[in-house]
């Protein structure tokens, strides 16, 4: 059985994600939300100038939709969102950039830039033009590509993430929240919110064993170019930006500063969410994706 379904419909019948419910106040709660059955994708390596990617799609003749992973993750994390995007009707396509789950390692000296990585890996797969859904760290990535070529995306959903900012109010801000021992804090609570934590420990197991899949190798991250407030302003892509009310590393406030220096910029926020959106709130989180990119297509 394929490594993607096989990791997936394992964990069908666990409690993992979370959604939104209405009680009899009318006040949202999370409540456990099991990942569905996955539809079928083709798994393969997408063959680069120096190293291999990991990747399953969907295929199919939708518009493609290219999933970007945060640092504690890979391919592997995006159970609730392919069956929902691919039975809206588009191809959707996730990878591991180099160094993670399945691709090829990092070398020393030879890290490469994950932005110029994603560039040739739609090249590869022959992707002119695409919607780009990204998360966490995932957004840097697809920030630095969206300032080099914004046409070859129909739109980009950054979610939990400040755009690889690295100077000016947005980095300051983003900077001023995180305690001195951040380091030292487990995954588990910088990333996931504590409605999470308390509501589906399962879920939390599950996210944990992803998590520690996600990294291969004994190097760890790429290159990148700089990414600046001016740079956002000059964005030619449709954006949404997603943000997990309870998110420690890009909370609200954090979100709405990032989207006044976007011109024309969207941004939902999660109820009770940490950072983690794909995976707390799984059915808020596609159902703003879908709304959104099924406004920016062909």
């Amino acid at each position: 059985m394929q490594i993607f379904r096989t990791v997936c419909m394992g964990l069908v019948a666990a409690v993992l994600g979370s959604g939104a419910v209405g009680t009899a106040r009318g006040q949202a709660v999370m409540t456990p939300v099991p990942i569905p059955a996955q539809v079928s994708a083709k798994e393969a390596w997408a063959q680069l100038p120096d190293t291999r990617l990991f990747y399953w799609d969907t295929g199919g003749e939708g518009e493609p939709v290219v999933l970007l992973h945060p640092n504690s993750g890979s391919a592997l994390i995006w159970g609730y969102q392919q069956p929902a995007f691919a039975r809206a009707g588009y191809r959707v396509i996730a990878y591991s950039r180099r160094g993670f789950y399945n691709s090829d390692p990092i070398t020393e000296g030879k890290a490469g830039n994950a932005a110029d990585d994603l560039l040739a890996f739609v090249d590869v797969l022959g992707i002119r033009k695409f919607h780009a859904v990204a998360a966490a760290s995932g957004g840097s990535t697809l920030a630095e590509f969206a300032a080099l070529h914004p046409d070859r995306l129909f739109s980009m959903t950054v979610s939990s993430n400040t755009f690889g900012i690295r100077s000016g109010a947005v980095q300051k801000a983003a900077q001023s929240i995180r305690p001195k021992n951040w380091d030292d804090i487990p995954p588990e609570f910088q990333e996931l919110g504590p409605s999470y934590r308390a509501a589906n420990p399962e879920g939390v197991k599950h996210w944990l064993e992803l998590e520690h899949k996600a990294f291969v190798g004994n190097v760890r991250g790429q290159a990148r170019r700089e990414m600046t407030e001016e740079k956002l302003a000059q964005l030619k892509v449709p954006v949404l930006l997603i943000a997990g009310a309870a998110d420690l590393i890009t909370p609200p406030p954090v979100s709405r500063l990032l989207q006044t220096k976007i011109p024309g910029s969207e941004l939902v926020i999660a109820p009770e969410s940490g950072h983690s959106v794909y995976w707390e709130q799984p059915e808020f989180f596609n159902r703003a994706v879908l709304n959104f990119i099924g406004r920016h297509g062909k």
